[in-house]
């Protein structure tokens, strides 16, 4: 008898589509990797999504999210960029804010990007598959208003 077929490790996150006046959205890159993603990291164990963004903006990036506006954009499934067999189960949430971000702790670099021109870097899969289509999406609506 066959055995099934292991099932991936589901990691959850809590990730920022952060946007700046000029319409661009940050990425940001862990050191010793190549892709570059939302800003954020792994829900703990009872925490709250938004208190984990809250959490990994201020380690990563000395960000307090403060009195910025944040909206809740779902929940979203990718295959996790710098984990084998595993997938990402990320709580996105919409921020507009132009700063200021210093990257700290694990980020080595951060990056402004139009996410509809061409980009030349290495995105994790969440950020294709899903997150430049909701920041060209929510900057749709922007320009609607």
């Amino acid at each position: 008898m066959a055995s099934a077929a292991a099932q991936p490790a589901v990691i959850r996150i809590a990730a920022a589509i952060i946007v700046n006046a000029a319409g661009e959205i940050l990425l940001v890159r862990k050191a010793g990797t190549a892709a570059f993603m939302q800003p954020g990291g792994k829900i703990e164990a009872g925490e709250a999504p938004i208190d984990a963004l809250a959490r990994e903006l201020r380690e990563e990036l000395g960000f307090d999210l403060g009195r910025e506006e944040i909206a809740y954009l779902g929940c979203r499934y990718a295959e996790a960029a710098n984990e084998p067999h595993a997938v990402v189960e990320a709580e996105l949430f919409h921020i507009r804010s132009d700063g200021p971000f210093t990257p700290a702790a694990e980020i080595a670099e951060s990056a402004w990007i139009d996410p509809a021109a061409q980009i030349d870097l290495v995105l994790a899969p969440l950020t294709r598959g899903h997150v430049l289509g909701l920041a060209q999406s929510l900057a749709s609506q922007s320009s609607a208003n």
